[in-house]
């Protein structure tokens, strides 16, 4: 199915954006890896290439999701060396560790231009080249937080909240073009979200949190969003703890999960 189609993954040099590559690559697609750090990025596309990828499928372009300006030259290299894109997974993201309270108005800023910003000006960059092709899928990595109220993460909340509205509001906007969209809402997923998450003043949280550490497995996590790609969802619920039970608490018994977020809470 993905065999010869162009995929850009943002946010590729680990985690489930790594997952990812590895799974195209082994359908053969031709792959964009993108994330700020050139080196990982080269680690993952040698590790696609050992699995079997030819060289000449891949491309390693660094980027800042930041940094708007630079986005039409990226569009403009992988057309150069690929001719067309056929799905972008805006996947590039960083996550939070701070009561509202001891946050700084900063902190929120950066999480708001990486999660939110950065996602949306991507996807301006490749949507009219998709429009001029006729076909495309744009794909987002939002968050079970953003359905859901959890403490510590009012920032990130806050961006993934966003970005469900923004992608299910293009969704809508696509379809008479032929060009799809999948939010993708994974919940604990053993990852460095954590490790790399903000604190209240901007340093990095510098630990894995214990349902993180307890959470799916990263290459499951990437099995379940192929499948769901395949069989054309819209939406792709990933996870398979509590998390997934606060999905649906939330839509039918929300006072029941409000109880139980309320519990994560420190005594004093």
């Amino acid at each position: 199915m993905f065999s010869e189609q162009v995929i850009w993954i943002t946010g590729a040099s680990s985690g489930i954006g790594e997952a990812l590559a590895l799974q195209f690559a082994a359908q053969g697609a031709r792959l964009v890896f993108s994330a700020r750090r050139e080196e990982e990025l080269n680690r993952v596309r040698e590790h696609c290439i050992d699995k079997g990828l030819p060289a000449g499928k891949t491309l390693v372009l660094p980027l800042d999701v930041t940094d708007h300006k630079a986005m039409p030259a990226a569009v403009e290299r992988i057309t150069g060396v690929f001719g067309r894109i056929d799905m972008l997974i805006n996947n590039a993201g960083i996550s939070q560790r701070s009561l509202c309270i001891d946050t700084d108005m900063s902190v929120y800023r950066q999480l708001m231009e990486v999660d939110v910003l950065g996602q949306i000006a991507l996807t301006k960059a490749v949507l009219p080249l998709m429009l001029k092709q006729g076909s495309g899928h744009i794909v987002i990595t939002s968050s079970v937080t953003g359905k859901l109220g959890v403490p510590f993460r009012t920032g990130y909340c806050a961006a993934k909240h966003a970005v469900m509205g923004f992608f299910d509001a293009l969704r809508v906007e696509m379809i008479r073009h032929g060009i799809r969209v999948t939010t993708i809402t994974p919940g604990f997923i053993r990852t460095n979200i954590s490790t790399n998450a903000l604190l209240g003043d901007g340093a990095a949280f510098g630990e894995m949190d214990k349902d993180i550490a307890e959470g799916m497995d990263v290459t499951r996590c990437a099995e379940v969003i192929m499948k769901g790609f395949r069989k054309g969802k819209q939406e792709i619920p990933v996870g398979g703890g509590k998390e997934m039970l606060a999905l649906w608490l939330k839509r039918f018994f929300p006072s029941v999960l409000l109880r139980m977020m309320a519990k994560m809470m420190p005594a004093k």
